[in-house]
């Protein structure tokens, strides 16, 4: 943690992109999802990304080679949706632990080449820990505004699996991201506190929320202050938004967290808002642009991107973030 502090003190720390646009980019068939291991499966596979960890496993890794050759510092595992509350859909959830364990170990393995290649500049793996498909605050049912398809306990259980796992796999920091609950996120947080107190250790926590429109809200209807004051009796390693919405539609809440936080600031947004199919437009000049506003305005200490980005959007926010210092914290946390 002590390493990722000091360099975090020094320079704007680049993540990587998209998983998801990448692995588009191999146009996987329900075979190749599938691999030899899982040829016979009795449910359709094709979709479950996570899963390529395991079947298309050099694929994770040329993905996250093509991040850091970007210019990343910090690649995300492979792991969205891998808790058994999301296999479920899949009917794998007997593979969490697996399935974890090896997207970090691939992401590990990775990190620790280009760390060897250039030791100035060390390389860290996030473990990605994503929202669920199921939340704790809201209804599924209209009709039923009090019925919830998941409780805290639930959550706790299935978050736990899958934080023991990315840490045997190597992981150096967990990033609780694309939160639209906090109810779920703080599952997470107290899943991963049990874990550093069961273990005896210490690993730095990202928290990523997601402002879902112009409201300025999350999705369970809290507002960037609420949402920060809800997280912060963790100590984390930076807050941050994600996801939802481009730069340009992230940038006003940005300004409102940075102002109102001492911890580290994150943003990763999506390149730009999709199109009517569904696709983002936004080139990685573009999203240059509107980064360096937030670079300008010393909005943030950890930067990447989210939907819709690549490699060549990560390479073009890097070289323009290389031009700047990060934010500086009003206050030192004491914690560290």
């Amino acid at each position: 943690m002590s390493n990722i502090k000091r360099v975090l003190q020094n320079r704007i720390l680049v993540l990587d992109g998209a998983m998801g646009t990448m692995l588009q980019r191999y146009n996987f068939s329900e075979e190749d999802y599938r691999g030899s291991r899982f040829k016979d499966y009795p449910t359709s596979l094709k979709g479950n990304n996570d899963l390529l960890s395991l079947t298309q496993p050099k694929a994770i890794a040329e993905v996250h080679k093509k991040y850091f050759e970007a210019g990343a510092d910090i690649v995300e595992t492979n792991t969205f949706s891998g808790t058994s509350i999301g296999m479920a859909d899949y009917n794998m959830e007997n593979l969490v632990y697996e399935l974890n364990f090896e997207s970090a170990k691939i992401a590990k393995q990775v990190a620790e080449e280009f760390t060897k290649q250039e030791p100035n500049k060390p390389r860290f793996v996030a473990g990605s820990i994503g929202p669920t498909n199921k939340t704790a605050s809201l209804s599924p049912d209209v009709n039923k505004p009090e019925y919830r398809a998941i409780t805290f306990e639930e959550l706790r259980v299935a978050y736990k699996e899958q934080v023991e796992a990315l840490i045997d796999g190597g992981v150096d920091i967990l990033l609780v991201e694309t939160i639209f609950d906090t109810l779920n996120a703080k599952a997470a947080l107290f899943a991963i506190d049990q874990v550093k107190e069961e273990r005896d250790i210490d690993i730095p926590i990202m928290v990523s929320g997601t402002i879902t429109d112009a409201s300025g809200r999350t999705l369970s209807g809290q507002t960037v202050e609420a949402f920060l004051t809800s997280i912060s009796h963790i100590p984390l390693l930076s807050v941050g938004f994600n996801c939802a919405l481009g730069a340009d539609q992230l940038q006003p809440y940005l300004q409102r967290l940075s102002k109102t936080t001492d911890f580290y600031t994150s943003a990763h947004p999506n390149a730009g808002l999709p199109n009517a199919f569904g696709e983002y437009d936004q080139t990685p000049d573009q999203m240059q642009v509107l980064i360096e506003n937030y670079l300008k305005d010393e909005l943030v200490n950890i930067i990447g991107g989210c939907c819709g980005t690549t490699p060549e959007h990560i390479k073009a926010i890097a070289e323009v973030a290389a031009k700047y210092k990060p934010r500086k914290l009003e206050v030192e946390v004491l914690w560290f």
